[in-house]
């Protein structure tokens, strides 16, 4: 899921400071950061303990290189897809897909992971595994060819 054009996406740099340089200030508590190393996001500095996300207070330095920002929050991903990301419905079970969910797409079918199955023979798919989607069905490689033969017609090897 990628976020509305109303977001900001920002990148996070941990950048260890030099004993020589003047100390720089904190964006979030306005102090000097005297620390081994500091944060820089948003064009400003930061202290690692300053930089949280608004809704969990997780430290947003140690959950990844980005963060998100809306409506003057600064968020971690799973906030932000939470309070401001789409939901949707699997195209297999039909139930509520959370925003911040992973999620397997086909075409533009969206699953939960655990129903990214063929919904014949119930196979699970792992990486790299053939499927078809046919009549908006997932089917896996057997089942697909098993269907083309019963309408007349077999599948093309090449």
């Amino acid at each position: 899921l990628t976020p509305p054009s109303s977001c900001f996406v920002a990148g996070i740099q941990m950048l260890s400071v030099q004993p020589d340089t003047k100390p720089k200030g904190c964006a979030g508590c306005n102090r000097k950061i005297k620390d081994r190393y500091l944060l820089k996001a948003l064009d400003k500095y930061w202290h690692e303990d300053c930089l949280k996300c608004a809704c969990c207070d997780c430290r947003l330095g140690e959950v990844g290189s980005t963060l998100y920002t809306k409506a003057n929050l600064i968020l971690c991903r799973r906030d932000y897809l939470r309070l401001f990301g789409v939901t949707g419905n699997c195209a297999a079970c039909s139930k509520l897909i959370p925003a911040f969910e992973m999620v397997m797409r086909a075409k533009d079918n969206v699953y939960h992971l655990d129903c990214f199955a063929c919904q014949l023979c119930n196979q699970r798919f792992c990486v790299g595994d053939k499927f078809f989607l046919k009549n908006n069905m997932i089917l896996c490689q057997t089942d697909y060819e098993e269907g083309l033969m019963k309408e007349g017609y077999a599948p093309q090897v090449r």
